[in-house]
């Protein structure tokens, strides 16, 4: 039987690592297919699994969705149900740093490899006049070390996606404030295959059916995404990817 790669964009919480697991295993049961499931530890790492050929599914964020639909041969067919994409912009709890105008030019901004997370948290400074150009960037390999970063002041402020903030430590959350969270909904993580997929009419329809047993219910209660998955059209991807377009410009 043939084995087909999966990744998973390493931009989630350490508590959902089980919940991707079980998903692929249920896939493999459900639709009879071998599934082999790559979880690259950083951005960097992903994209040299990527750009080395041969992965078939990628679970996506946002940003990276646009150019593997427009130049790497992908389309998406589903999205988790009620879970957007959301940022959050934070700051030590005992600085001087309260509201989202006290980040000054010169200020470093800490934060993992994410460029939606970063697009999103730019057009949020936008309503303080802070541009991109204006801030030192401290690129983390992940964002609790980015927390640690703002924590021990040697960076003002952190961007983070919103599910891994709030995943954080209570005791690491006691010593971070948040100075804003976006509320966007439209864009999301999405579930791509590539175009020469054989089996993915199969592969859509386990994944679609997930939330219908008690099994499924467990993975997707996992991975924070109770719902299940949705069916994305063409026209869905384009909107997502037409409304990333717009942050960028």
């Amino acid at each position: 039987m043939t084995t087909h790669n999966m990744l998973i964009a390493p931009d989630f919480s350490p508590e959902r690592f089980a919940g991707w697991h079980m998903f692929n295993t249920l896939i493999q049961k459900r639709a009879n297919l071998n599934m082999h499931l790559n979880i690259p530890a950083s951005h960097a790492e992903q994209e040299q699994v990527i750009h080395a050929g041969d992965i078939q599914v990628i679970y996506a964020n946002p940003f990276d969705a646009a150019t593997l639909i427009r130049e790497q041969g992908y389309r998406a067919i589903a999205r988790p149900i009620g879970k957007s994409d959301e940022m959050v912009i934070a700051a030590a709890a005992n600085s001087d740093i309260n509201h989202l105008e006290d980040i000054k030019a010169g200020a470093t901004v800490a934060m993992a490899d994410n460029r939606d997370v970063k697009l999103i948290g730019l057009r949020l400074l936008e309503a303080v006049d802070i541009e991109e150009s204006d801030l030192t960037w401290d690129v983390t390999e992940t964002y609790q070390a980015a927390a640690r970063k703002v924590i021990k002041g040697d960076a003002q402020a952190a961007f983070f996606l919103a599910e891994i903030f709030h995943s954080l430590s209570r005791l690491t959350k006691t010593q971070l404030s948040v100075l804003i969270e976006s509320d966007l909904a439209d864009i999301s993580h999405v579930l791509l295959i590539k175009d020469d997929f054989l089996d993915a009419k199969i592969f859509i329809e386990a994944i679609l059916n997930l939330h219908n047993d008690d099994d499924g219910k467990e993975a997707l209660a996992e991975l924070g995404m109770p719902q299940g998955f949705e069916a994305m059209t063409e026209e869905d991807a384009e909107f997502m990817i037409d409304l990333m377009q717009t942050l960028l410009d």
